[in-house]
């Protein structure tokens, strides 16, 4: 391992010295990002973020410090995404436990938020003075979606749902870590529309998810394929079924102006799309993730305010 004899009998090392070690290590293991992962993996055994990090790159790592190091490296020299090395991510702005029984939250799953938070924006004035607008993150994994738009929305009231109890413990775990907005969030188990309580059908205002939807002879990398849930990733054989079951249900679930929005690969939004526009939905748009690729369906049943980040196209 990197750390030297000397860390553990007395004579010091500092933090500055084990990142460029660290480093190193990491490139010689021809891992993509390896100074960023160093940094996040010195940061997270020395307990220093940001600016903190920077400022005590001089200071002697501790002996408890460099051992939890050494124990993080070995983890991501055999493969296991940084995320999941650190047993947290952020997301947004929450900072979410993360596992091997959940996904890791992605940027592009953070602008699904972003057109959740238009549609129930564009809801609020619809509804009665003090009315709380719906929402549902179905197959929610740690829960970033729902529990992200119940921190960043004070009149949301959110449900969790997925069919995998384990990661419900996840997102319940990440519940309780987002303070006061927890109170206006539940939990639900159960595979997509069979988790919901069948007095809310027809009563939702938003449907958001971020589904299964890889082929199962797509070719993944093998920090995905090695280390992900595969249940969270792959549905079936062509990797629209869960997706195509969502939109088939959702217009039983939603309120006659209820709004679903969904990601998926960018090579399926067309097809999601036109079968949204086929059971009932209109309007019908395709977004672009932050690398301007289709990613994102936002399927409505009425026409929403112009200019809203949920409509542009």
């Amino acid at each position: 391992m990197m750390v030297r004899d000397e860390s553990v009998d007395g004579t010091t090392v500092p933090w500055r010295t084990l990142l460029a070690e660290t480093a190193l290590r990491l490139r010689e293991a021809d891992i993509e990002q390896a100074s960023s992962d160093a940094r996040w993996l010195v940061s997270e055994a020395s307990g220093l973020e940001g600016a903190e990090l920077i400022m005590g790159l001089g200071d002697s790592a501790t002996v408890g410090g460099v051992r939890r190091l050494d124990a993080m490296v070995a983890r991501r020299l055999a493969g296991e995404p940084v995320q999941y090395v650190l047993g947290h991510w952020s997301f947004r702005h929450l900072d979410l436990l993360v596992d091997r029984r959940v996904l890791i939250p992605r940027p592009e799953t953070e602008v699904v938020v972003e057109h959740a938070l238009a549609a129930i924006d564009d809801l609020t004035p619809r509804r009665p003075a003090g009315a709380t607008v719906t929402v549902v993150d179905l197959g929610t994994g740690s829960g970033a979606i729902g529990l992200a738009i119940a921190f960043e929305r004070s009149n949301v009231s959110v449900t969790l749902t997925d069919a995998s109890r384990e990661a419900l413990a996840v997102a319940r775990a990440n519940l309780a870590g987002i303070g006061r907005p927890s109170t206006r969030v539940q939990l639900a188990a159960g595979s997509w529309f069979d988790a919901l309580d069948p007095a809310s059908r027809g009563r939702i205002d938003v449907l958001v998810s971020n589904p299964p939807y890889v082929a199962a002879d797509e070719v993944l990398d093998a920090s995905v394929a090695e280390w992900e849930p595969r249940a969270a990733l792959v549905p079936g054989p062509a990797g629209t079924e869960d997706l195509e079951h969502l939109v088939h249900g959702a217009l039983a679930w939603l309120a006659p102006d209820g709004v679903l929005v969904l990601e998926m690969a960018p090579w399926q939004t067309d097809a999601v799309a036109d079968l949204a526009r086929a059971v009932g939905f209109d309007p019908v748009h395709v977004h672009d993730d932050l690398t301007g690729q289709a990613r994102i369906v936002v399927a409505a049943r009425v026409e929403l305010d112009a200019g809203s980040p949920a409509q542009v196209s």
